[in-house]
């Protein structure tokens, strides 16, 4: 017997004895729900043993049998009835559990969001995405309606998602293509470092969606709910269905604000601030610029994260703007890092810790933001020692700029498109899912160990545009993506370390050495950043125009 728990309110099993009863209740469990029929097979106890047994140990047991694939409707109804009647914690069994978990998930329809409830049943051991149309539907089974049928549908519209579309339109304007995405503002997410720093405005970085979406695709406004992919159909949010020849997929990835105790409630205020949402960039720069004295806590969390220099990047401008009005001698900054590195490609590491010695930063790696007290200006780390033991560390600070941990988004965790980490599951070279060959993935949502930046989307796009087409034409002739990313590492105003690197870590360069060299502080770089890339992002990379990444093609 293996006692999977749902919630707290719920644990399911396969085929229990009644000997195993005993067990049941000292795990504290006070009702028990039979939900397989009697004489299933030969070797199966009969409802009335398991009930007798049960209520000789003060539990109170309930035969709802269900058809082994065959839940219904009203079944799942009276799930949910007994849910609320019966004393909790319950415990439900069948063969394998499978039944009680699907009973489960179509009784909280109503009460729990889908990706909530497919998470909750995959930690358990059981994939309920067969029945997540009936989940978004409320726990009903939903009549076989498409509302829309698209040759290629993209899900997501930030960076990856409207560049791959400009991408096809560009090779074929008259591409039938749908893009999935609930937001009404488009951001130029790498612009908030510079508005941390007072560099620009925030309204610099952000766009009505439907100025930026490419003209000639179908913008459905809506949040995906589940994917189909043997079924070719993605639900949306009020069980809406979509079908597709082929799929992009391309939402982002989820900051978990929630995954640092205390953090959501202080964000804003109490000196607590992240370059990593926007309405928050502005209240960075009011933080920095009003701090003279005191401590100062930048933290970054364990990895993959959205361009993994910007934690650091926001704590090198802060500092240079300390250094420049003479205040920097009265501040004490930590940067605390869940890695146990600087920055993950060494070559430009020696230039980044020059930095950190003239501006006295104090690097305290393998330290893991977990809590924050806003009011008490109190920050708590879980610090791994080198002989890997773990302690409780708590830091004050003035002013404290935190980073959540990030992870893919709920719907794609849940999803069969997901590897086991929660990740779309591409080639990292052609961005073609492993198992669904009309699936495409691109951006930050995807395994591939690239560095997760607009840059690499930049990249990606063209790559995806291609072999999707390709593969509509049945062309062997295919693109390949190399893994690149950059990161332009602002260590003061007016100076970068352009980092460029590709797979493993290999450098990779755009530039001449004697024009940029991303292995030192330069003042081009520093002009790109400010003034080339947003109109090269704006008007080049969301418009299909691939300057600089244009993509190698293989010879077949």
């Amino acid at each position: 017997m293996d006692i999977k728990a749902l919630d707290q309110g719920l644990a399911v099993s396969g085929q229990i004895a009644a000997t195993d009863l005993q067990a049941i209740a000292e795990a504290g469990y006070r009702s028990v729900i039979c939900n397989r029929p009697d004489g299933e097979a030969g070797d199966q106890p009969g409802f009335s043993e398991i009930e007798q047994a049960a209520q000789s140990l003060g539990m109170a047991a309930t035969y709802l049998p269900v058809e082994s694939g065959k839940v219904t409707d009203q079944q799942a109804q009276a799930f949910g009835t007994l849910m609320t009647q019966l004393p909790g914690p319950v415990f439900a069994y069948c063969r394998t559990g499978t039944r009680s978990a699907t009973l489960w998930a179509l009784s909280q329809a109503q009460r729990q969001p889908l990706a909530s409830i497919l998470e909750a049943a995959r930690g358990a051991g059981y994939d309920l995405s067969g029945v997540a149309r009936r989940i978004a539907n409320g726990g009903r089974t939903p009549t076989e309606v498409v509302d829309a049928t698209h040759d290629i549908v993209i899900v997501g519209a930030g960076a990856a998602g409207i560049a791959v579309a400009s991408s096809l339109l560009a090779r074929k304007p008259d591409a039938d293509i749908a893009v999935i995405d609930p937001a009404d503002v488009h951001y130029y997410q790498p612009g908030w470092t510079m508005v941390g720093a007072g560099i620009f405005p925030p309204a610099h970085t952000a766009r009505t969606m439907a100025s930026v979406l490419p003209r000639g695709v179908k913008w459905i406004k809506m949040a995906v709910a589940a994917f189909e992919p043997e079924r070719d159909a993605l639900v949306l949010d009020g069980c809406r269905v979509v079908k597709y020849q082929q799929l992009v997929v391309c939402p982002g990835l989820k900051l978990d604000w929630n995954g640092i105790e205390g953090l959501p409630e202080t964000l804003g205020r109490n000196g607590v601030t992240s370059n990593y949402r926007y309405d928050l960039a502005p209240y960075t720069w009011e933080l920095v610029q009003n701090l003279k004295s005191g401590q100062a806590l930048f933290t970054q969390p364990p990895m993959p994260i959205k361009c993994a220099g910007a934690p650091q990047k926001a704590m090198y401008l802060s500092a240079d703007h300390w250094k420049r009005q003479g205040v920097l001698k009265n501040i004490h900054i930590e940067f605390c890092n869940a890695g146990g590195v600087l920055f993950g490609v060494p070559d430009y590491v020696p230039a980044l810790m020059e930095y950190v010695k003239a501006y006295g930063i104090d690097l305290q790696f393998s330290n893991q933001l977990v809590a924050v007290d806003g009011a008490a200006h109190e920050a708590t780390f879980i610090r791994t020692n080198a002989d890997g033991t773990k302690e409780r560390v708590t830091r004050p600070f003035d002013l404290l700029h935190a980073v959540p941990p990030q992870k893919a988004p709920d719907f794609i965790r849940v999803s069969p498109l997901a590897d086991a980490a929660g990740w779309v599951d591409v080639d990292p070279s052609s961005l073609r899912h492993k198992k669904y060959a009309n699936v495409f993935a691109l951006g930050d949502c995807t395994n591939t160990t690239n560095a997760k930046t607009a840059a690499a989307a930049r990249k990606q796009a063209p790559v995806v545009a291609h072999n999707l087409l390709a593969a509509r034409s049945g062309s062997t002739r295919l693109a390949s993506y190399d893994g690149y990313g950059s990161c332009p590492l602002t260590v003061e105003r007016g100076k970068i370390v352009l980092a460029e690197f590709a797979y493993g870590g290999k450098l990779a360069p755009s530039f001449p050495k004697w024009f940029i060299d991303g292995k030192r502080p330069s003042s081009l770089a520093w002009l790109l950043k400010e003034r080339i890339l947003p109109p090269v992002y704006w008007d080049g990379m969301l418009k299909g125009r691939e300057w600089l990444a244009h993509p190698v093609l293989s010879d077949g």
